[in-house]
């Protein structure tokens, strides 16, 4: 009997030890949620071969649309890539978890300069992830190389049907609302509903509202004149000489992008992981040449070429920050931007 109660005993601890085994190995997984073409996805393959942890990525084309999915009940997301005052939303309605510094070593890589025009400037729930101003980009070829550009570009008819403006509620009616002389985050309704009618003028000029393809539509010269994003224009110059970044002479927006946790992430280890890993200077000056945007990263500014150091679009100057504004979450008053930007949507 003892025999048998022994040989029972060794085979329950040889099965506990082949299950516990095959438990150890099982691999590890981290979900990003975040925009198009913007990281290095050989970083992502080289992390995945170091840590063993596989990370799957999906894609939204506006804070709002991702916004709305999250508040709609979709969940398995760890990491999302937020702007700023979109991080502020999502902590008001208790989508984020607080960041925990001591696990991120590299937090002390990033640029101060940067960090302090950040909407969650101590890193309480947020850590910066990439730099970038909203432009026009447009064919030299068409309209020469210019000096200076106006956002009323959209008002001219000679380019009908050849320009496109972004599909997002605040950096399109910031563009008018700026172009006017409001500020990106003004809360009068007055200033909202004039801002509105112009954007309506410019709609009879565009070919659509527009996040993703743009930038290949000026390569191909589908489109002449696109408001869009610096990196995403920088991305696409090789392809095409004569197209242009410039910044419109009445000011523009900033935006920090972000990474959070979300509180319901379920691979939280694997989450700081991935961020700490992002903030490495090497990683954060390869990411930086190949999306073209600023990883706010002052130790991978050592390692960049110096044609990137000299680029005003990516390394903004300080004329341009005094002349530029951060988009800010203004609470219940956002309510008055979608009510204009429906009107806007709607109109023929």
């Amino acid at each position: 009997m003892k025999k048998n109660l022994f040989f029972m005993v060794i085979s329950l601890l040889v099965i506990i030890a082949v299950f516990s085994g095959c438990s150890s190995g099982e691999k590890k997984s981290l979900y990003l949620y975040n925009w198009s073409d913007y990281i290095d996805e050989e970083l992502v393959t080289a992390f995945t071969e170091e840590t063993g942890i596989k990370v799957i990525t999906d894609y939204f084309d506006s804070n709002e649309s991702m916004y709305a999915k999250l508040r709609s009940g979709a969940d398995g997301y760890d990491i999302v890539f937020p702007t700023s005052y979109m991080v502020e939303i999502m902590r008001l309605g208790d989508l984020l978890q607080d960041i925990e510094h001591s696990k991120l070593p590299n937090l002390k890589n990033l640029d101060p300069k940067f960090t302090a025009l950040s909407v969650d400037d101590e890193m309480e729930y947020s850590v910066p992830y990439m730099v970038s101003t909203t432009g026009i980009g447009y064919l030299g070829s068409e309209l020469g190389e210019l000096d200076s550009i106006s956002w009323d570009i959209f008002s001219n008819p000679a380019y009908a049907g050849k320009m496109t403006m972004l599909n997002d509620v605040r950096e399109t009616l910031g563009a008018a609302l700026k172009y006017l002389g409001y500020s990106y985050n003004s809360r009068s309704a007055t200033e909202l509903e004039e801002a509105g009618d112009l954007l309506i003028k410019w709609k009879n000029n565009l070919a659509k509202f527009e996040n993703d393809q743009y930038k290949n539509g000026l390569v191909s010269s589908e489109f002449t004149v696109s408001q869009g994003y610096s990196g995403d224009i920088l991305q696409v110059q090789e392809e095409r000489e004569d197209l242009h970044f410039i910044i419109p002479r009445e000011g523009t927006s900033i935006s920090i992008d972000n990474m959070v946790i979300l509180k319901n992430a379920k691979n939280k280890d694997e989450a700081y992981a991935f961020i700490d890993y992002m903030l490495r200077p090497e990683v954060a000056a390869q990411n930086i040449e190949y999306v073209y945007y600023l990883a706010p990263n002052k130790e991978a500014y050592k390692l960049l070429d110096e044609v990137i150091l000299e680029d005003p679009a990516v390394f903004i100057s300080d004329e341009v920050i005094e002349n530029s504004e951060i988009l800010l979450d203004l609470g219940d008053d956002n309510d008055l931007y979608n009510r204009v930007w429906d009107r806007v949507k709607s109109a023929r």
